[in-house]
């Protein structure tokens, strides 16, 4: 029995955004149709620690995660994406850092696609957090971007994120800027990946037509987003159980009466729709939101990928 271990350098050489996302755009298909078995994550010390499991049925295989999460630290999140099958005896370890970050990009790569309109290539980006090069790179990889505005407090480190990406982004106006609401003004995607604990925007800052991707808050005391938003936009959340337990946006909502359980849509059903659905792009109205907290069937996608690349 062999342990390979790998990385974050070997992870991101190995595995790019498309791969990512195909992956995972297959994993919610599956996770829709009934492929998995998948608990929701336990949460230990309001969130600082996530463990969580998946176990995908047909390929007999399951990963298994383990993190910490402090977002006053560098990198906040750290530790270990574990895959074992029942037909080979060799597990894989992998960065649970470089999984998370390009998993949660992917995600909304599979969401941006299916939601955005065509042509839409001014993406507002809020947070220069450690998941913000990957919300791009997704985002980049369905709808080629024209102009990108990073958002973030912290201006310098608003700037080191444009300095990452520059070369990955020929020809794409650049922007940092501070004021959140100015900032989505004008976009066409705005995704979100904060720690905020407060709307970032009022919904009367967005445009009409507008997608908006929020990944950040993943614990009920976090938002990102008002409820107006919410009640005003076809919604699409990666997995009802995970959503109704951890989104704090949602959970708001629910209670303020904002939106109902029916009114939410999961990814995966969005995706496997034959007809125009309430989330098709054929159906949607003027404003798409898709919230994601993140779960298993994503890091399974991931660590699967992985598990073909790296073990013998």
């Amino acid at each position: 029995m062999k342990t390979i271990t790998v990385g974050e350098r070997e992870i991101r050489a190995a595995v790019t955004m498309g791969e990512a996302i195909e992956a995972v755009r297959r994993g919610f298909v599956d996770l829709v149709g009934g492929e998995f078995e998948m608990p929701t994550r336990t949460a230990l010390r309001d969130g600082q620690f996530l463990v969580m499991s998946a176990h995908h049925r047909s390929t007999a295989s399951a990963m298994f995660k383990t993190l910490s999460v402090n977002f006053a630290r560098r990198p906040a999140i750290a530790g270990t994406v574990i895959w074992s099958e029942t037909g080979r005896l060799d597990q894989l370890v992998a960065d649970a850092g470089a999984v998370t970050a390009l998993r949660t990009g992917a995600v909304v790569g599979v969401a941006t696609d299916l939601l955005a309109p065509p042509e839409a290539g001014r993406l507002t980006l809020i947070g220069a957090g450690g998941q913000a090069p990957d919300q791009v790179r997704a985002v980049h990889a369905v709808r080629p971007l024209r102009q990108l505005t990073v958002v973030d407090a912290d201006a310098r480190r608003a700037r080191a994120l444009v300095g990452t990406l520059e070369s990955e982004l020929p020809g794409v106006e650049l922007r940092t800027v501070s004021d959140a609401e100015a900032a989505v003004r004008t976009a066409e995607i705005v995704c979100c990946a904060t720690n905020a604990t407060s709307p970032l925007f009022p919904a009367s800052a967005l445009p009409a037509h507008v997608h908006v991707n929020a990944i950040g808050a993943f614990r009920p005391t976090m938002r990102e987003l008002p409820d107006e938003l919410l009640a005003d936009s076809t919604v699409v959340v990666d997995e009802l159980d995970a959503i109704l337990a951890e989104s704090g946006e949602i959970i708001h909502a629910l209670e303020a009466g904002a939106v109902t359980k029916d009114a939410l849509t999961e990814l995966g059903t969005a995706l496997t729709a034959t007809a125009p659905s309430p989330a098709s792009p054929a159906a949607h109205g003027n404003r798409t939101v898709f919230k994601s907290v993140g779960v298993a069937a994503q890091d399974w996608a991931l660590a699967h990928l992985l598990a073909d690349k790296f073990l013998p």
